[in-house]
């Protein structure tokens, strides 16, 4: 029997679902939930992942606005586009896509936003709840995958979880989220001396260091559950060939595409050992924009007054 595929689309789909008769009750008793988003400049990847964000609002109801200021925008400039933002009450969920441009304090503009507008779970206030374990809006990447192991019913406590990076954005948040769960947690990065045996001993192993097919069969416990939340891209076919083999399927995929998409860990060699994982495409990407239309339904209902309805603000 092959390892188990963990499918964020259709994880993604049951959220979305639960999601559309909250949008629908707060369209009648108040209004429709609305977020912002600002996005500066013309980054290809950052317009796709916009693009998608938007699409999910029109799909639920939310209204959703783009502020598209240009490369050349100040932090100054910035700070006071997201101050107008902060003011106005139709506005629920602001979110500053990233990456900014360096001559930009990102920093700043990121902790500008309001902490009851914090779709993103970045702010310090919101950092400091997770860390007590308080209420608060969770980075959504992590709580999305939260949510993929809570449906597919992985045990997490008591298990040994093995995270591999330590951003602000993902690794951090998801091994305390994994901590409050009552996992034991180690957290790997660059300066880990002996990766793969670190990693071997996990029983779930979350995989959000940005290198491509890093972990390899003898980095996994077999039978462990594997939740690879890489993004990365292949664009030669002697990168492809040295993953899938010669005469893949996706060097045809490569030809057509420019590249080939890929996670953090290999995405064969996963398949034969874990219990369980996640795939590239399908698997966590698909999480992160569902739990942040999540997080800007439940900021709605805080600032509307029906939260209690659901849980704690």
């Amino acid at each position: 029997m092959g390892a188990r595929i963990l499918d964020g689309r259709r994880v993604r789909d049951e959220i979305l679902a639960e999601l559309k008769p909250r949008v629908a009750a707060l369209s009648a008793e108040r209004r429709v939930p609305g977020l912002a988003v600002v996005l500066v400049g013309h980054n290809p990847a950052s317009e796709i992942y916009v693009r998608s964000k938007v699409k999910a609002c029109e799909e639920l109801g939310i209204y959703s606005e783009q502020v598209t200021p240009g490369d050349n925008v100040t932090t100054g400039e910035l700070l006071g586009i997201v101050e107008g933002l902060n003011q106005r009450p139709e506005i629920d969920g602001i979110l500053i896509q990233t990456p900014l441009p360096r001559h930009v304090d990102s920093r700043a503009v990121l902790n500008s936003v309001r902490p009851d507008k914090d779709v993103d779970g970045f702010h310090p206030y919101n950092v400091g709840n997770l860390v007590a374990g308080a209420p608060g809006f969770r980075a959504c990447t992590p709580a999305g995958i939260m949510e993929l192991l809570r449906r597919y019913e992985i045990p997490i406590a008591g298990r040994h979880a093995v995270v591999v990076g330590r951003s602000d954005i993902v690794g951090k948040p998801m091994a305390l989220l994994l901590l409050h769960q009552n996992a034991t947690v180690t957290i790997c990065h660059s300066r880990t001396p002996d990766l793969a045996a670190e990693c071997r001993r996990a029983d779930i192993l979350v995989a959000a260091v940005g290198r491509p097919a890093l972990i390899r069969a003898d980095f996994i416990q077999p039978g462990a559950t594997v939740i690879d939340v890489g993004m990365n891209r292949l664009d030669t076919a002697e990168a492809v060939e040295a993953v899938f083999g010669a005469g893949s399927p996706k060097l045809a995929a490569l030809a057509k595409n420019g590249s080939v998409l890929i996670g953090d860990v290999h995405p064969v060699e996963v398949a034969e050992r874990a219990g369980a994982y996640t795939p590239v495409p399908g698997g966590v990407g698909p999480l992160t924009i569902a739990m942040l239309m999540s997080n800007t339904v439940r900021a709605a209902e805080c600032r509307l007054g029906v939260r209690a309805r659901q849980t704690a603000c």
